[in-house]
């Protein structure tokens, strides 16, 4: 099926008051801007979107040749040469600060030795847990011991401190050197409270660690359940082992330990205390909980191996044609890495290769390059593509541009990010993480109508997805940023086959060394992804006006203050 895009020559402005005079025409795209349809020289470079020239892209980054890609390593450092020359062959020219087509950034990586069995004792009564099975646990701390002796454990519900929502689970209590048992997620039953089924960052394990560490606690363990992490408990295990890797450590507090620990491990551990794990959790659903000591106290050492290594982002430019707007820019996002090689499956294979995670995002952004490359005049904003390292450590390549952006957070007018692909074909709708957050919003819904798309938002809200890829670093500076991700709703297919076939991809292939490509995909629905994507970027890139936050959002502030310090 072929779309066309002869997009309707309205403009924004005209777009706005169609969509109800949505805020203002200040920070609006303005009327200046048609949405490139009927643009012939436009819709020829948007055929150089081809599933062909992305299928090249992901079997080759994903072959066992670059060895999964983990970060500071040998394949890491083959994919980021494959594709600075690639963005060389298109034409791009070097992106980073220093004329180079790498931003390097250092990285410390820990190797826990996890010990095999943890014992818990309390109550006249003694515990032993076993690694890998109930619990998975690392050095929070970057050096070459980490210990504690004698903590007790306190169940501090949600481990939540949100007072726009008037939400305190510490209460003031001290758990100065305690052990903290963290629920996951955050409060989900109430639309009007936190955002119901959609998970925030207070939602998400790297929030709960960091609040741990502020309240002193010696160590902070997470309660994982399937449906609170959106993965199973094999996700944590392959992805908690192993070297870890983290940004080097400023002065900022941290705790000795921090991991998982099944649901089952966490029930016998609460009953040692005569208590009971479902009715804590009941409890929990209150504003009024406070945090629950459990008598039950456990010591624990582990010897880390701290090495230290470099990754980088690769990054690529377009300068934009207009003197007066070439200083912003439009950046497109997708990371290059995986999580290189670890523990063998049943299979014996222990590359993990990231075939869909996320070589088909890197794909998706470099087809999209190639396209703004074949215009016969860059838009009038700069276009940066940058293939970000160290995603899957915990968003850290996208982190390190944000703290050392090559264009100053307010001259950046958006970030389009990528991560993972459609591979199943044709859909009537695209999934937009952050729909309902920004002026983004009428320009995608515009475009995906010209592709006969509906636009949609997280389909999979419950999982926090924009708090979890790259587009989060953008955000947390103010930048209006995006996730376009793939439909649900597939063409000639049973209503529910989408979700089935990601549900499947989630369970069975996520961030195991099955994430291989497979010839047998069908690029169609990348193509769709990628042409969104491009004509989205175009039309930012080419408007009068930069996008803003929705009034209200969360990243308006930051926002206002980055526009003021750019001018």
């Amino acid at each position: 099926m072929n779309y066309k895009y002869t997009l309707v020559l309205i403009s924004m402005c005209g777009l706005l008051v169609a969509c109800g005079k949505q805020e203002s025409s200040t920070n609006a795209l303005d009327a200046d801007v048609a949405t490139n349809g009927g643009n012939p020289a436009a819709e020829e470079a948007a055929l150089q979107i081809q599933g062909a020239y992305m299928r090249g892209i992901v079997a080759e980054i994903s072959d066992d040749r670059y060895e999964g890609r983990g970060p500071g390593s040998r394949g890491d450092e083959l994919a980021r040469q494959y594709l600075a020359a690639q963005m060389e062959a298109l034409g791009l020219l070097p992106g980073a600060s220093d004329g180079s087509w790498e931003q390097p950034f250092d990285l410390v990586g820990l190797n826990t030795a996890q010990p095999g069995t943890w014992t818990f004792e309390g109550h006249g009564k003694s515990v032993e847990l076993k690694q890998w099975d109930q619990y998975i646990v690392g050095s929070g701390v970057q050096e070459d011991r980490a210990e504690f002796a004698d903590a007790e454990l306190v169940f501090v519900g949600y481990g939540i401190q949100a007072p726009e929502f008037d939400w305190d689970d510490y209460k003031d209590v001290d758990v100065t050197g305690k052990v903290l048992l963290i629920m996951n997620n955050d409060p989900d039953w109430d639309p009007d409270l936190f955002a119901g089924e959609t998970r925030l960052w207070y939602g998400r394990w790297d929030y709960k660690y960091l609040t741990a560490a502020r309240h002193g606690a010696v160590g902070a363990l997470i309660i994982h359940t399937t449906p609170s992490a959106g993965y199973p408990f094999q996700v944590v295990q392959t992805s908690g082992t192993g070297v870890q890797f983290e940004l080097p450590a400023g002065d900022e507090p941290r705790s000795q330990l921090t991991g998982w620990i099944a649901e089952d491990a966490t029930r016998d551990l609460v009953a040692m205390a005569g208590m009971d794990l479902d009715e804590l959790r009941e409890a929990a659903f209150n504003r009024d909980f406070e945090p629950v000591p459990l008598g039950v106290t456990s010591s624990l050492a582990m010897d880390v191996e701290v090495t230290r290594v470099q990754s980088a982002n690769v990054l690529g430019l377009i300068p934009g044609s207009d003197p007066r707007l070439q200083d912003e820019v439009v950046i497109y996002t997708a990371h290059h890495d995986h999580l290189g090689i670890g523990k063998p499956n049943d299979d014996g294979d222990a590359i993990y290769n990231g075939a869909m995670d996320n070589s088909t995002g890197v794909a998706q952004v470099m087809a999209i390059a190639k396209a703004f490359k074949a215009l016969p005049e860059a838009p009038r904003r700069s276009v940066l593509v940058a293939l970000v390292g160290a995603e899957e450590q915990g968003l850290l390549g996208s982190e390190y541009y944000a703290a050392n952006p090559t264009f100053a957070p307010g001259k950046i007018a958006a970030n389009i990010n990528y991560d993972g692909g459609n591979i199943w074909g044709h859909t009537h709708d695209v999934t937009f993480v952050g729909l309902g957050k920004s002026s983004i919003d009428q320009i995608i819904t515009m475009i995906a109508h010209e592709q006969g798309r509906t636009v949609k938002a997280d389909q999979f809200a419950d999982r926090g997805y924009f708090y979890r890829s790259d587009q989060f670093s953008f955000a947390k500076i103010g930048v209006p940023a995006m996730y376009l991700d793939s439909g649900t709703d597939f063409i000639d297919r049973p209503p529910e086959w989408g979700r089935e076939q990601q549900d499947h991809f989630t369970e069975v292939n996520y961030h195991q060394p099955s994430d291989e490509y497979d010839p047998s995909w069908n690029f169609t629905g990348m193509e769709d992804d990628a042409l969104l994507g491009f004509w989205t970027g175009l039309a930012i890139a080419n408007a009068d006006e930069m996008p803003s936050w929705n009034s209200g959002d969360e990243f308006e502030a930051v926002r206002l203050t980055a526009l003021e310090a750019a001018k």
